[in-house]
């Protein structure tokens, strides 16, 4: 038995009343199909997934093809009934298909693999995934043939319930498995005849169960994997559930998340045991963070790599950077992409650092910034020094030697070098390379004009009590 899965991604989501296709909308900091597609990558190999794309296929093609599913494009959007018309060349290697939607993000790989196997087992033509929310209302009920037989009578909308059934609490989650000959022997019976002119998947369990096909139903263990959103308000829900389950999950292995109600983690995101996240805490795409850490309050990492016994202090920004073992940068240090912070290095308050590799235990600690540097092992950089690295059309490199004292308010004009252990004096504006050891002085002779304050203050007063003219 070969097993298919088509995810259905055509649709514009015009109830989100936004520019972007429904399924690029992002929710744990990847897109709704992202999430979808991850999931049924744990039940098939991705070449056996088929996403149905329409509406912005480009884009949607474009987002989620390195994932390598394949395509099918459904150039006019007529339903999801249509969309499996479309993939039904692409679907002849396969006995079984599973039928996903694109805009339900939570579902977990455990529930597709319980969908499969109860379809199996059932030996059925259609087996429809339902779930049974708290308020069903506005959801299709299914209409089981005796209570808890597998056997559904029938699917009914919210507005054609009767009375009777409104008190039904199993819905349609419009997730469903077939057994593919026969879904195809029937499709082409699916009719337009409804307010939106679509032809509906929803409708081959009615079609299916009067040729006398087996149809069954399956209820998902939890109502709130099979939830989609049709409003932005309802996205972010389905986001907070998303990113307090991430959080659960890290808080499972063994990190202190003190507020979890107020951190925004994506789902990439991996963190080492005894890590201490602490509130307002932002931790996005593929960062990873060590064991023995503390990322304190309002900082924000993304796509980091953060050691063990690393302290990030209040307010810092980490973008696209390595982080070393036992460094200690902030507070309010913004470490722009591609830089390097060796093992117990220090990069301070105020300290901005960008295409920078910081030896081990060298430190920057107030108010500077360092641009496309190489800076050694063991080297000072003092407060209010800037790496010149842009002349404005090119940038140049700055390279510092090991155990270099760079002192106070000192720009270095790359491109520059300064040699091993070499001394660069406070004030200093540095355009020649430095040799090892040397003591570079690049400021002004000081000239001191004794008395001149005096008679200046002299002078103003003068001014003050001399009559007026005119």
């Amino acid at each position: 038995m070969r097993l298919g899965i088509v995810i259905m991604a055509a649709g514009k989501g015009t109830r989100l009343k936004s520019k972007r296709a429904k399924v690029l909308h992002e929710i744990g900091g990847r897109p709704l199909l992202w999430h979808v597609i991850e999931s049924a990558a744990q039940v098939v190999p991705p070449h056996d997934i088929l996403v149905v794309v329409g509406h912005q296929a480009e884009a949607v093609q474009s987002t989620v093809g390195r994932a390598g599913v394949r395509f099918v494009l459904q150039e006019e959007q007529r339903g999801t009934g249509h969309a499996l018309q479309c993939a039904e060349s692409q679907t002849r290697d396969y006995a079984e298909l599973i039928v996903l939607s694109g805009d339900v993000p939570l579902l977990r790989p455990e529930t597709i693999v319980a969908l499969r196997d109860f379809h199996l087992r059932q030996q059925a033509a259609m087996t429809i995934l339902t779930a049974a929310p708290e308020n069903p209302f506005g959801y299709g009920r299914v209409l089981r043939r005796a209570p808890g037989a597998p056997e559904v009578e029938a699917i009914v909308e919210q507005k054609a319930l009767d009375p009777n059934q409104e008190t039904v609490r199993e819905i349609n989650s419009g997730i469903y498995a077939f057994q593919r000959e026969k879904l195809y022997n029937h499709i082409a019976r699916l009719r337009s005849d409804n307010a939106h002119k679509e032809l509906y998947l929803t409708d081959m369990a009615r079609i299916l169960s009067h040729a006398g096909e087996r149809v069954v139903a399956v209820e998902a263990a939890d109502p709130v994997e099979v939830l989609g959103a049709n409003t932005i308000a309802e996205m972010m829900d389905l986001d907070r559930e998303m990113r307090l389950a991430t959080a659960r999950r890290l808080m499972d292995n063994g990190v202190v998340i003190q507020r979890p109600d107020t951190v925004v983690i994506d789902t990439g995101v991996e963190v080492g045991a005894d890590t201490v996240i602490e509130p307002f805490v932002q931790l996005l795409g593929n960062t990873r963070i060590g064991s023995d850490c503390r990322i304190r309050s309002y900082s924000v990492l993304e796509h980091a790599t953060v050691a063990d016994h690393v302290l990030i202090r209040q307010s810092c920004v980490v973008a696209e950077s390595q982080i070393d073992k036992g460094a200690r940068i902030g507070p309010l240090a913004h470490v722009r992409p591609g830089c390097h912070i060796g093992e117990g290095a220090h990069i301070g308050n105020f300290v901005e650092v960008k295409q920078t590799r910081m030896g081990p235990g060298s430190k920057a600690n107030h108010l500077t910034y360092l641009g496309d540097a190489e800076v050694g092992t063991s080297v000072n950089i003092g407060a209010g020094t800037i790496t010149c690295n842009y002349d404005g059309v090119n940038k140049h490199r700055t390279l510092i030697g090991d155990r270099v004292f760079i002192g106070s308010d000192s720009a270095l004009v790359a491109p520059v070098v300064i040699g091993e252990g070499a001394y660069v004096a406070a004030g200093s504006i540095i355009t020649d390379n430095v040799p090892a050891d040397a003591l570079a002085l690049g400021r002004a002779r000081q000239v001191n004009k004794p008395g001149w304050a005096k008679n200046r203050r002299a002078q103003q007063e003068a001014r003050k009590l001399a009559p007026s003219r005119g």
